[in-house]
């Protein structure tokens, strides 16, 4: 009998050394003629009774598309093979041992957040104690300034005298450095502090014209000391403020407190529009006078002020005690509630020993 082309594929699968699975043998049998298929079922109930004998147990049939390799392992089907059909999934997937897993939210959960400023929040003493420990290198502020333009204001240079002391006691949880000017064209009033939630210095102004404006900063040039030409130790620093506006339309101001010794600083005013860069408009050198302050915030040994730390001025007395603060401001704080500031300069000194 003559075999068709067709039939050599079933040819080479009856060399196949060992027994035939049913599941070939009957996807063989389709491809042969019909006198072909009596043969092999008898060949086929053979091999079975001869396997059967035998004391190896009975191979486990292999997944539907599977392979096995030279060695025994089974292999998955390459990807040129077709894939099986939908009766013989179903099939492979009911004998398949099925693991449960409990369900995570993982994939659906965000990432946990950051903490919240109302979780950061600093106490009201803490929040105090960090505004005037950033505040205290601007003490050499302190005091009463005479300051002059450089720039004419009808053939004549601006003159004002302004004066710097610590407010504490319009905002008590706020302490601030605040300048009052009787005739100053740009810095009538200000009140400098710290924001705690931000990390910068904020200073709310009010020009010569009444206008309000809100600037934000920090130093461009740290406060460090210089040895003067009278030899003395003097402090330095540069504060540069930016006004912070809505939006990039109209005048925008940028002030700098450029401290040069212990009894002078200069206030530089830069203006732009836009997104214009900062061009100087007017520098306004200042001298202090009376007394210039000592440098260093601390060494004051018993005329420390009780408040700031810096170098205390004026002598109080409370319950038969002395104290010492450094400007008015302080002095009015002491004098309204004595007993809270004596109690954080304890803490203070117990923290700091």
């Amino acid at each position: 009998m003559n075999i068709r082309r067709s039939d050599r594929p079933c040819r080479k699968t009856l060399q196949n050394a060992g027994p035939v699975p049913v599941a070939v043998f009957r996807q063989t049998c389709w491809c042969m003629p019909h006198s072909l298929i009596s043969l092999f079922r008898t060949v086929g109930i053979a091999a079975g009774l001869l396997t059967g004998c035998t004391e190896s147990p009975p191979a486990i049939p292999a997944p539907v598309g599977s392979t096995t390799s030279a060695d025994g392992q089974q292999q998955a089907p390459a990807a040129n093979e077709s894939a099986p059909s939908a009766g013989e999934q179903s099939s492979a997937m009911a004998e398949a041992p099925v693991e449960f897993k409990p369900l995570t939210l993982s994939a659906i959960e965000t990432p946990p957040t950051s903490a919240t400023s109302d979780a950061t929040r600093l106490s009201e003493d803490d929040q105090i104690r960090t505004i005037i420990s950033r505040l205290q290198p601007l003490q050499i502020l302190l005091g009463q300034w005479r300051g002059t333009t450089r720039r004419e204001f009808e053939n004549f240079k601006a003159v004002d005298n302004h004066e710097w002391v610590w407010d504490l006691r319009t905002s008590p949880s706020q302490p601030a450095l605040v300048i009052r000017s009787d005739k100053s064209p740009y810095l009538r009033a200000g009140r400098l502090t710290w924001d705690t939630q931000q990390n910068c210095f904020v200073l709310s102004a009010t020009d010569g014209e009444g206008k309000e404006r809100r600037l934000k900063g920090d130093f461009s040039e740290a406060p460090h000391e210089i040895t003067g030409s009278d030899d003395k130790q003097h402090r330095v620093f540069r504060l540069e403020l930016n006004e912070e506006r809505a939006g990039q339309e109209g005048e925008q101001w940028q002030l700098a407190f450029a401290q040069q010794e212990n009894n002078r600083y200069l206030l530089e005013l830069g203006k732009r529009r836009g997104m214009a860069t900062v061009s100087r408009y007017d520098t306004v050198s200042t001298q202090r006078e009376g007394t210039s302050f000592a440098l260093s915030d601390t060494g004051y040994a018993e005329r420390t002020c009780i408040i700031s730390e810096g170098l205390g001025t004026t002598e109080l007395t409370w319950k038969g005690r002395s104290y010492w603060v450094c400007c008015s401001g302080c002095k009015a704080a002491f004098e309204e509630d004595p007993e809270r500031w004596i109690a954080l300069a304890a803490e203070r000194s117990r923290e700091n020993p």
